[in-house]
């Protein structure tokens, strides 16, 4: 699709919301697959995000995954300069800040929102002005409320944006959880005359009913506001778009399935406190024949038929809330009784015979036992590893030897390295931008990698899902599994078609000078 000039050059759109999680990254993900398929130039843009979703670029740098599910929906490559601050969490009130890509340290959230923050403000400037510059459409996602008070005096991802640019914003409120009018009116009475002037429409999301009943809802805040109601945008579950962090897992129902399942594979996923990049299972999940769910107790584990570790930003604290728990005696045992296993960065390191940590770059602990379970031990280093890597699979083992020889894609975003035993053979040999180098370890029926997105190889994951029901003594009854490109493809047409019906679009690009 070739982009064509707007009629108003560098127009932009900004998306803010009542609250956090009201849906503000899928409406700015619609709306950039919206304006793609009319054929502007569309860019994504969030100053700030705070996540343990993130993404490694082409080039190196880490970024919020939200910033990258909208580029893809935009038909982009993710950039930096689309995410230029990121704060990862790494406990109750600190995080690991992120600038354009590269980490900076691990700060409290009163030193962070101090000083600091003011400081990072003019890097936002730089990449409005650039991204502004080179695109036809910048849809802009604000962050938590604009009327949050208590942040508002060193604020570089809400009003200020969309006053540095003067972007016309849509207030977006979730009338799912209840109180969305008085949320809306809640915010526009805390924002200050010349914010409140770029609030151009309103969006009511997630809803589910007839829309009949709610007209005099609709009718209330456009008299009470002076503000039109773009529209209402239905709760659907028809397709899937990537969540952006963690908080997405409470919707998920809890399923309990001791004795494992006849009619689909149960993949039990742990879900750690710091658990990061939950977005890897997203292929697994789509799957017809897999039922997954995650798994915080000892005694909700049952007797799946694979237990995958997931990464982590805390992998120490992580380790410790697996033994504390139970979940890792549970585990071994499983490992001893050959139930398969497979771990992902941060779970990857769990699995060794212990992490150290003599650095301090992700807890005050030092050295914690790991799970003894591969053979290896993993140490970490204030410098991180962010990279894309590809290569071939190169073990023969468990359901890898179905694929030996064939490509291998994903990226790789961990503080430490991790160091196998002698003469054994890693699972796979990749190469980055730089040098190339081998990754992976196997011990019976368990297996850990570096590589996030590992499941979005369609063959491997293929493998992988036939091995499983042949442990189950019977033959997968999907004859092909759904490609994960194609199936993302669907999904960002199907979220703009429902979003453009929703909305009055012509109002829309009115407000953007379109």
């Amino acid at each position: 699709m070739s982009p064509k000039r707007s009629l108003k050059a560098n127009s932009a759109l900004m998306i803010q919301g009542t609250s956090s999680n009201v849906g503000k990254s899928v409406l700015a993900a619609a709306f950039c697959r919206i304006f793609y398929q009319e054929g502007y130039l569309t860019c994504p843009f969030k100053a700030q995000n705070m996540a343990l979703n993130s993404f490694v670029t082409i080039k190196g740098g880490e970024m919020g995954r939200a910033q990258v599910v909208q580029a893809q929906a935009a038909g982009r490559e993710p950039d930096v300069l689309m995410n230029p601050i990121l704060l990862k969490p790494t406990g109750q009130a600190s995080s690991q800040v992120i600038i354009l890509g590269k980490p900076q340290g691990t700060l409290s959230a009163m030193r962070y929102h101090g000083e600091y923050q003011r400081q990072t403000w003019p890097i936002v400037q730089e990449c409005l002005r650039q991204l502004s510059a080179e695109n036809d459409v910048l849809i802009i996602e604000g962050a938590g409320s604009p009327a949050e008070v208590n942040l508002k005096q060193n604020d570089i991802v809400n009003m200020r944006v969309a006053l540095e640019i003067k972007a016309p914003v849509l207030l977006v409120a979730d009338i799912d959880r209840g109180g969305a009018l008085a949320a809306v009116v809640g915010t526009l009475e805390l924002l200050e005359p010349e914010e409140r002037a770029l609030v151009k429409g309103i969006i009511l999301n997630k809803f589910r009913g007839d829309i009949k009943l709610l007209q005099p809802a609709l009718d209330f805040l456009a008299q009470k506001t002076g503000i039109p109601v773009l529209g209402v945008v239905p709760y659907y579950t028809d397709f899937d778009i990537p969540e952006e962090d963690s908080v997405a897992l409470d919707k998920e129902k809890p399923v309990f399935s001791p004795t494992g399942s006849s009619q689909k594979l149960d993949i039990a996923v742990i879900r750690l406190p710091f658990i990061s990049n939950f977005t890897d299972f997203d292929a697994l999940k789509d799957e017809p024949d897999v039922q997954l769910r995650y798994v915080n107790k000892a005694g909700d584990l049952g007797n799946p038929d694979l237990v995958i570790l997931p990464g982590s930003k805390n992998t120490l604290a992580d380790l410790g809330f697996l033994h504390e728990s139970g979940l890792a005696e549970r585990i071994k045992q499983r490992w001893r009784n050959s139930g398969p296993i497979i771990g992902i960065c941060g779970g990857y390191q769990m699995m060794g015979r212990l992490v150290r940590d003599p650095h301090h770059t992700e807890s005050d602990l030092e050295v914690i036992p790991g799970l003894d379970i591969l053979p290896m031990e993993t140490e970490f280093y204030p410098e991180k590893y962010t990279v894309q890597s590809k290569g071939i699979i190169r073990a023969d083992c468990l359901f890898l030897k179905q694929c030996q020889g064939q490509p291998v894609v994903g990226y790789e975003i961990h503080m430490g390295r991790s160091y196998i035993d002698k003469g054994l053979t890693p699972l796979f040999e990749l190469t980055d931008k730089d040098s190339s180098y081998t990754d992976g370890l196997q011990a019976g029926s368990a297996l850990g990698t570096y590589l996030h997105g590992i499941f979005d190889n369609d063959d491997l994951r293929r493998s992988l899902l036939e091995w499983l029901w042949e442990l189950k003594d019977s033959k997968r009854s999907v004859d092909s599994t759904i490609s994960q490109a194609a199936l993302r493809e669907m999904a960002f047409n199907q979220l703009a078609d429902l979003v453009r019906q929703s909305l009055n679009m012509a109002a829309v690009r009115s407000i953007m000078g379109l």
